[in-house]
């Protein structure tokens, strides 16, 4: 048996591009560093990884920086990444928003652009006006598509991510089945990765923000849905089919409202924002004193307004965050039995209510989760914020764009 330990001849042009990748990981994680340093984390042959760094100057992915310090013969050429060499896309795909990052190799974010979106547009309406969207920041940002080098993008719903393709998701209907990745990467001419936006919240988080320095976590991004990302061991946990922390469709109340997934009582469709407002909406045709009264007709009341009528010491509008907050702390106080994370973040739109929903969901979860989960459970506010899904989406891309062989044959002059 041959070296492949399959029976196959060798791929010596395959065995090249791992070890190219290996050594531009090394790089990118090292910062400065010598072609000896990147021999000895490697394990590499001193002549296979000098080989490889000339090709790497040579399409301008890396540079010398000076010399480093001596251990005993000359001082040690050091090399480093350059950062602008290409860029990467994150596109966070709401059920009413779309963000979209501009970031280069190192993730330092240089363009941002917000902009409506509908996901009841469709699929094929929607993903034209994300290219669109894409080209016209690219175009602010003074950037060439074809110095793109991958594009993330997150979606409130199940993604089969061997595929990039959607699985069933409740808030957006006519996407189910749809091959995000291969029609946008045509669209654009550029590698494509879709996963769930918790998902990527999630590892945003870990990478960048509340997360950071936990093994385990759970990210709860509440917005017009309520999604959960895992990070477990370290590692972002999707499960089988792409469906794990739905936790939005975890069952509440059994003979509660009905939710978009054909179930009722869900977390969705009893805390999320389109819920919060349509119980304000009906506390005021109901009579109930609210300022919320004098936003008209009452069905054009959001969550974001019952959030800021509460921040103002609204009381309906605050008992409203306060039982939102108390049914999610139901469902992750059964969480946090099952899967003892050391950190539960919660983020999203709805999340900038802050204290208001926060406080409800620490004591719900204070009083239904074993004693020693609750004690070892932070709950905290999300750190990055709004952009915490289109963030994640960048770290995805930049993932995935150091594991490609391809990089090097497109990198910028």
């Amino acid at each position: 048996m041959d070296s492949t330990g399959c029976g196959g001849a060798i791929d010596f042009g395959r065995m090249r591009e791992m070890n190219r990748s290996l050594i531009l990981n090394v790089i990118r994680q090292e910062g400065s560093v010598s072609r000896a340093a990147i021999a000895r984390r490697t394990r590499l042959s001193r002549s296979t990884v000098s080989s490889i760094v000339s090709e790497l100057l040579e399409a301008n992915l890396v540079h010398e920086v000076g010399r480093g310090r001596s251990s005993g013969g000359r001082r040690p050429i050091l090399i480093n990444l350059n950062y602008n060499a290409g860029y990467v896309v994150g596109v966070d795909l709401g059920a009413t928003h779309l963000i979209i990052l501009i970031a280069n190799l190192n993730g330092d974010v240089i363009a941002r652009r917000e902009t409506d979106f509908s996901v009841a547009v469709g699929p094929d309406a929607g993903l034209k006006q994300i290219a669109d969207a894409v080209r016209q920041c690219l175009a602010d940002a003074g950037i060439s598509l074809d110095r793109v080098r991958g594009l993330g993008m997150g979606v409130p719903g199940p993604v089969e991510y061997a595929e990039g393709r959607v699985v069933a998701p409740p808030i957006m209907p006519g996407w189910h089945g749809v091959a995000l990745r291969d029609r946008l990467s045509r669209e654009l001419g550029v590698p494509v990765y879709v996963d769930n936006d918790a998902n990527l919240g999630a590892l945003s988080e870990h990478c960048h923000g509340a997360g950071r320095g936990y093994a385990n976590l759970a990210y709860i991004k509440v917005g017009t849905g309520i999604g959960c990302g895992l990070i477990l061991g370290g590692q972002l946990y999707r499960g089988e089919v792409g469906s794990a922390g739905e936790i939005g469709h975890v069952t509440i109340d059994e003979n509660g409202p009905p939710c978009k997934c054909g179930s009722y009582g869900c977390l969705e469709s009893m805390a999320g924002g389109p819920a919060i407002a349509l119980r304000a909406q009906q506390a005021i045709r109901a009579g109930q004193a609210t300022s919320l009264a004098a936003i008209q007709p009452p069905e054009s009341i959001t969550a974001r307004d019952v959030a800021l009528a509460a921040q103002m010491g609204d009381k309906l509008a605050q008992q409203l965050f306060a039982e939102a907050g108390r049914h999610i702390g139901v469902a992750l106080a059964s969480l946090a039995n099952l899967l003892n994370p050391g950190l539960i973040i919660i983020g999203g739109g709805v999340a900038q209510a802050g204290r208001l929903l926060l406080d409800p969901i620490r004591k719900t979860l204070e009083q239904r989760a074993l004693q020693p989960v609750a004690q070892s459970t932070r709950v905290v506010q999300s750190v990055v914020g709004r952009d915490a899904s289109a963030l994640g989406a960048v770290d995805l891309a930049l993932q995935e764009v150091f594991q490609s062989p391809a990089l090097i044959t497109c990198a910028a002059a």
